[in-house]
């Protein structure tokens, strides 16, 4: 049936973005770089505690703000809670971008990134990591020269799992003084570095944050953004009023009080990470090095089929061919020890010696 409004031309270019979200209940989840165990018993025990009268007012977000400024050592007014890191990035492209702007990413990466930019209808500026998954450094500098409008980098960036140098992302900042440059630290719990501090020393500068991956609310949906008090004036204006809910609010304070079960898990993630490594080593599968909860690794043409094989034993890995234009490479979330030993045991039986 042909539409009796026309759709923006912007939205009719673009490619539908359709993450493979169901069917995933009850397996080894090592497809979306979640908390592999679930949230803290104290984000469990806050929810089980809301009460009727606070799920049926809308949300005050005073309290969760001051909390979370003493938490990741900001003022309030440098902070802006976001319906997770998706709502924040596309608050960004509405607050600051317009249609005849340019936007520069560096791909493979986060896909919302370029779904946000086409769908404000902008041009679209894509640079490639390497073949050894290294970051573009020079081209990026020369990218700059061209004052696009808007910076995404994803730091460690997905899929790559690549984390850019403190000193390098200084030297893209100072190239890039007419830019905003939005940091996303999605995966900051599992590398350690940030660059919250320098909000104040930019006013160009933007960080985001999210919930979903150390600490294991994605169901919720909560992000932050860090920035100076000029620009998150301007964001919030840009913002649904009442974007983030009290179930979100109430796990958020138990998770930042919970900072033991996040460090446990943490340390988890990255001494399983060094475990998949050394197995995909061991059976001659490439991969790359990675600051994040990932591994990327290339299967070949055999990619597929092993995707299935997994499937059908309940272990879910997330096909990243689409970002790299032939079969092969697959992303593997890493989680608990005994999670990756499940794993790799699965796969010594599936790959050939």
């Amino acid at each position: 049936m042909k539409l009796a409004v026309p759709v923006r031309q912007a939205v009719a270019r673009m490619r539908a973005y359709q993450p493979p979200l169901e069917g995933r209940s009850g397996r080894l989840r090592l497809d979306f770089n979640e908390n592999t165990i679930g949230c803290s018993p104290g984000v469990r025990r806050a929810l089980a505690r809301l009460t009727r009268t606070q799920v049926s007012m809308y949300p005050e977000y005073g309290p969760a703000l001051r909390r979370l400024a003493r938490f990741f050592r900001v003022r309030p007014e440098e902070l802006l809670l976001t319906n997770g890191t998706d709502e924040g990035l596309r608050l960004v492209v509405d607050t600051f971008v317009e249609s005849d702007d340019a936007v520069l990413l560096v791909e493979p990466s986060f896909a919302l990134y370029r779904f946000y930019a086409e769908l404000a209808g902008t041009r679209v500026v894509a640079l490639r990591y390497g073949k050894g998954m290294e970051f573009p450094r020079e081209e990026v500098l020369r990218a700059l020269r061209a004052r696009p409008q808007l910076f995404f980098l994803a730091n460690p960036n997905n899929p790559t799992g690549t984390l850019v140098a403190r000193n390098v992302l200084r030297g893209i900042r100072e190239a890039a003084p007419r830019t905003l440059v939005v940091v996303d630290e999605a995966y900051f719990e599992f590398s350690g570095l940030t660059v919250i501090r320098w909000i104040n020393r930019y006013a160009n500068l933007i960080v985001t944050r999210t919930f979903s991956k150390g600490m294991g609310l994605a169901g919720l949906r909560l992000g932050c953004l860090f920035a100076n008090c000029r620009l998150t004036a301007a964001l919030r204006k840009a913002q649904s009023p009442y974007a983030v809910n009290v179930a979100a609010l109430a796990a958020m304070e138990a998770a930042t009080r919970d900072v033991w079960f996040i460090a446990d898990y943490v340390r988890q993630a990255n001494r399983s990470k060094q475990e998949l490594q050394r197995g995909l080593t061991r059976l001659g599968v490439p991969h790359w090095p990675s600051a994040a909860n990932f591994v990327l690794a290339d299967f070949g043409a055999r990619a597929p089929a092993l995707l299935r094989a997994f499937r059908r034993r309940g272990i879910l890995l997330r096909d990243r061919q689409t970002d790299f234009g032939r079969v092969g490479y697959v992303r593997i979330t890493v989680g608990t020890r005994a999670q990756t030993r499940l794993l790799v045991r699965a796969l010594e039986k599936l790959w050939p010696s």
